[in-house]
């Protein structure tokens, strides 16, 4: 739509607006705060944009009675608070996490099993919070969020696309020898299964040596408090929350940077075998295989050098 049009929507459907922010005011009424950082104007591009998104695909002009009916149907509430969250509103923020947190490890669980549930939640953050910068400006995936089903609902689906996206990943990180051969073997009449692929390489220990080395001197070359936050999360097995409590962190902000820390990890490791062990991509792709069927490295025991890990976890915070 053109500014001409962005005007005639805000125009016309001035009504509707007003009572859908309404709505909205009425559950969050901390979005009205003397001195909030929450702008309305967010909300009212955020009705634009969903208005847009929706008949764009449609072709032609949809009529004001079509407009109207579908701003009628929208979830304001929920809307309203994708845009102030999108904004970094703390008391926003704070108002999602207590309110959805325990619909996400239950989504999570649901997705991707008890083991792997709160990570797969969590990773969600900092991608809610945004990550990228794109003109100076942070890009969050609340952006995406238009209100047409309930934020609830919208995020289970995320969360189902991001695991199925986590298992593609992993499966692209197969060797091709090893599809292959798969395939080879189920077209014989007689198969005859192959020894594993470690134990008719040689350099199995040695990759497994090399991948250790690099993780351990990636993680010294960390700051201190990257550090600190892992062995929190990992070794401790610490919330989000009681990690931002204890670093004076807001969660979100815990969750965003773990996240950019496993990223540069994995690009530091990489980069270490690569240029200075001198391995090649389906070497470094054999390390990762084999570290999955063996896992040689003890993180907790690397870790146990920081300062101030608590022997257990505080009390009064639980991840239901």
């Amino acid at each position: 739509m053109s500014d001409e049009s962005r005007l005639r929507f805000f125009t016309k459907h001035a009504r509707t607006i007003e009572r859908l922010q309404a709505e909205a005011l009425r559950a969050l009424p901390f979005l009205s705060a003397p001195g909030g950082q929450f702008s309305w104007d967010r909300f009212l591009e955020a009705l634009f944009r969903s208005v847009s998104h929706r008949f764009s695909a449609a072709g032609g002009s949809p009529s004001d009675s079509e407009v109207s009916n579908y701003l009628a149907s929208l979830h304001a509430e929920d809307l309203a608070l994708a845009c102030a969250c999108s904004a970094g509103h703390e008391q926003a923020w704070e108002h999602f996490i207590r309110s959805f947190r325990p619909q996400l490890y239950a989504a999570a669980r649901a997705i991707a099993g008890e083991s792997s549930a709160r990570e797969l939640a969590d990773s969600l953050y900092a991608e809610l919070y945004g990550l990228a910068e794109r003109d100076r400006q942070r890009r969050s995936l609340f952006d995406y969020f238009h209100g047409r089903s309930k934020l609830s609902t919208w995020l289970r689906a995320i969360l189902a696309q991001r695991y199925v996206d986590l298992i593609r990943a992993s499966r692209r990180e197969e060797s091709l020898d090893a599809r292959e051969s798969d395939s080879d073997e189920s077209r014989r009449a007689i198969p005859e299964p192959p020894a594993p692929a470690e134990e008719l390489d040689p350099d199995r220990s040695r990759f497994l040596d090399l991948l250790q080395q690099c993780i351990a001197d990636s993680l010294a070359a960390l700051d201190s408090r990257d550090r600190l936050r892992l062995a929190y999360y990992y070794v401790q097995d610490l919330t989000l929350a009681q990690v931002g409590r204890l670093l004076g962190e807001h969660e979100a902000t815990v969750s965003r940077k773990l996240d950019r820390t496993r990223r540069d990890l994995r690009r530091q490791v990489e980069r270490a075998l690569r240029e200075v062990q001198h391995l090649s991509d389906a070497q470094i792709r054999l390390c990762y295989q084999y570290a999955q069927r063996e896992w040689p490295f003890d993180l907790a025991a690397v870790l146990a050098g920081e300062k101030h890990i608590p022997t257990k976890q505080p009390g009064g915070e639980g991840e239901s």
